[in-house]
């Protein structure tokens, strides 16, 4: 970002503020479909091999999620702090604080990798039989060795994010996906000819693992010969040794925004393991509907990820009307592509589950969880928005008490009580998954609405204080 950024005209406040985002936005959103192109691809692939091995996906990756989204929740810590001392162009000090995340994403793969090689405690939650506990512990070894790729490419992926570099980002995840696509196809069904056995929903996780690694070997090499990295030292001293202030601070932000993404994500991720105990059939259509909610989501993603970025440089570079400004803006945007995309995929939703499977169980079990999908979507566009630029501010604590009562309260614990009709008169139209699906989509909503609100509060403040 070049040193008139933030002295630009604002005669056209919505124009300039779609000038801003959409150069961040647009990298982000390709970047990040390819990486949740891991999962689409894993779903199709596995869909073909058998319901067994779709239900251990479903499962599997929910335990893989809940591990792997906390910790990165934490390591994400970097990109507002690095954001603002970019904006002040404290360049050497951003480079310091990478080497600080770098400490705490190879403490956190240690913990993380343990938990995905013995996943005993997911196993229990789910009630997984015999065979499909197996194929789980299978798929999960092999996440364990690619969890530490996904920690340390998250702090290279924070750090461009933060500094307004998310194209590099993007051209590695492409790549990764290139990697990833006939690797996976290649270990599911097997290559005879080779000698290679199909190996089913393990062999996804084994593709995952070299994908993740060879991305991770990109990225070092790119930072040690690319000279947009000098003026930041991150090379020419090895690693800088622990230093308590700096990783107090990263923990201080990183531990409450790791919980409120743990938070976030184990709403919907226990979703698929308390769905497992109703049976296959419907575990498969979950993973289908939950994997197309989760392409839909990469938008507000982007847009929240381009609207922090903007707003934490310019809080670093003292101009908090455009911060306020950047940040109102974004949140609008996504909101409004959100309800163009989620009424497109409510109407084309059969076509769309065909995709995925021909299976006519399998299709019957995804339909009725997509009903919500637009109500769903721009729910969950408002409440990432608004968390991302909140994060911005260095505000994280109020957003995962929001993000507990809504998404756990009204959402996983509001779905539990319908799905398995607790309370004995349950409509049977609300009992199952449908009804992890109806009470996930109304804490989307408290959570969307709550967070947006309090957003609306923390910029009145911050422009009285201005005045």
């Amino acid at each position: 970002m070049n040193p008139g950024t933030f002295a630009q005209p604002r005669s056209q406040p919505w124009v300039d503020s779609l000038r801003r985002i959409a150069p961040l936005a647009w990298p982000v959103f390709i970047g990040q479909v390819s990486v949740l192109a891991f999962s689409t691809i894993d779903t199709l692939l596995v869909a073909r091999a058998s319901a067994t091995d779709l239900a251990a996906l479903a499962v599997g990756s929910a335990a893989y999620i809940t591990v792997f989204i906390g910790f990165m929740g934490v390591l994400m810590a970097l990109a507002p702090i690095v954001g603002q001392l970019q904006g002040a162009k404290r360049l050497p000090d951003a480079g310091k604080q990478v080497h600080q995340a770098l400490w705490v994403a190879m403490a956190l793969a240690l913990l993380g990798s343990a938990l995905l090689a013995f996943p005993y405690p997911f196993l229990a939650l789910s009630r997984a039989g015999p065979e499909m506990a197996d194929k789980v512990r299978g798929y999960l070894l092999a996440l364990a060795f690619s969890l530490p790729a996904s920690l340390l490419f998250t702090v290279y992926r924070g750090f461009n994010t933060a500094v307004g570099r998310p194209k590099v980002v993007m051209v590695l995840q492409v790549g990764a996906l290139a990697i990833k696509l006939p690797l996976s196809a290649a270990l599911v069904f097997g290559v005879p000819s080779l000698g290679v056995p199909a190996l089913g929903v393990m062999g996804c996780g084994i593709a995952t693992a070299v994908a993740m690694w060879a991305q991770v070997l990109a990225a070092w090499l790119v930072m040690r010969r690319d000279p947009f990295y000098e003026p930041y030292q991150l090379f020419g001293r090895g690693l800088d040794k622990p230093e308590r202030s700096a990783l107090g601070q990263q923990l201080r932000l990183g531990i409450p925004l790791g919980g409120s993404i743990l938070v976030e994500v184990t709403g919907f991720a226990f979703m698929a393991i308390f769905i497992a105990r109703l049976g296959t059939t419907p575990v498969a259509g979950h993973q289908i509907a939950v994997n197309l909610v989760s392409m839909m989501f990469m938008m507000p993603l982007a847009v929240g990820n381009a609207g922090s970025t903007l707003v934490a440089q310019a809080v670093g570079a003292g101009d908090g009307s455009l911060a306020r400004r950047l940040g109102w803006h974004g949140l609008l945007l996504g909101c409004g592509v959100a309800a163009v995309m989620g009424g497109v995929v409510f109407f084309a939703r059969e076509p769309v589950v065909g995709i995925y499977t021909q299976n006519p169980l399998v299709m019957a079990a995804a339909l009725p969880l997509l009903a919500w999908v637009a109500v769903f979507h721009i729910a969950d566009a408002a409440q990432t928005i608004a968390a991302f630029v909140l994060r911005a501010y260095k505000i994280v604590t109020v957003p995962m008490v929001i993000y507990v009562a809504a998404l756990w309260g009204v959402g996983l614990g509001g779905g539990y009580t319908l799905a398995f009709n607790l309370s004995g008169n349950v409509p049977a139209a609300l009992q199952g998954a449908r009804g992890f699906w109806f009470a996930s989509t109304a804490g989307l909503v408290v959570a969307g609405t709550a967070l947006s609100a309090f957003l609306w509060w923390v910029m009145k403040r911050q422009r009285a204080a201005a005045r």
